[in-house]
């Protein structure tokens, strides 16, 4: 266990075509450097109470909420470093905490409940979290591609886009292999705009242009959704 983190700032987040994600990639090369990993495909699972509350709550748009998952870049081992992140959102602001640790060590934590060696002031927001929401675990698998921007003049602005976004509510590792159902719209990228102060007049000029409108698309929230949830009141029709 090492690196931990805490962000503070806006995420904006909006539905593309692939065409209009093209033109965009061209005007962010004056603006704007590729992350230096290139296109990362990232594994989570998103953590929940036994009859979803948090996702659930989130999908109401309160003023707060609050979530925690694990991540890992492609297919983890259990020695591979993966990220456990607390995302909290109020009134627009989002509030990360996140530290890393071996995969197999948060499986433990997280699944098992078996205290760390060394805890920290995040370790113990986590413990908290775990805590208020009781039996709280593992909920559901999202993986995706992202490409990922960063400001050449602000190091807290950022555009990441994410494509072949899929969801699974079984087989819930970050060791397994990456699969499940797509929950995108086919032809479309999600692009998420991250910053701590506001846009550039360059990406607004570009949004009002195209009539881009920003969305409250949620992976985890989409998934359950349009998925997740049908296929619960199915067995509940089929168990009546």
């Amino acid at each position: 266990m090492g690196y931990q983190n805490i962000f503070k700032r806006y995420e904006v987040k909006y539905l593309l075509t692939k065409e209009q994600q093209q033109i965009l990639l061209k005007i962010m090369r004056d603006y704007m450097h590729h992350d230096k990993f290139g296109k990362n495909t990232i594994s989570n699972i998103y953590f929940d109470t036994p009859d979803k509350l948090l996702i659930r709550r989130s999908i109401e748009k309160p003023d707060y909420k609050e979530k925690l998952r694990v991540r890992s870049y492609g297919i983890a081992n259990a020695y591979s470093t993966v990220f456990v992140e607390i995302k909290k959102k109020y009134k627009g602001v989002v509030y990360k905490r996140r530290m890393d640790m071996l995969e197999h060590t948060a499986s433990n934590y997280l699944c098992e409940h078996i205290p760390l060696e060394n805890p920290t002031q995040i370790s113990k927001e986590i413990d908290y979290f775990m805590k208020l929401y009781q039996n709280i675990e593992p909920a559901v698998f999202l993986s995706y591609s992202r490409e990922a921007f960063f400001s050449k003049t602000d190091s807290n602005f950022r555009i990441t886009f994410d494509e072949n976004i899929l969801y699974r509510d079984d087989d819930l590792s970050l060791t397994s292999s990456i699969y499940g159902e797509p929950i995108l719209p086919q032809g479309m990228v999600l692009m998420e705009v991250k910053t701590s102060l506001g846009m550039p007049i360059w990406l607004l000029n570009f949004l009002s242009q195209n009539k881009i409108y920003k969305t409250s698309f949620s992976k985890y929230g989409n998934a359950y959704k349009y998925s997740m949830l049908p296929k619960f009141l199915g067995g509940i029709k089929n168990v009546a």
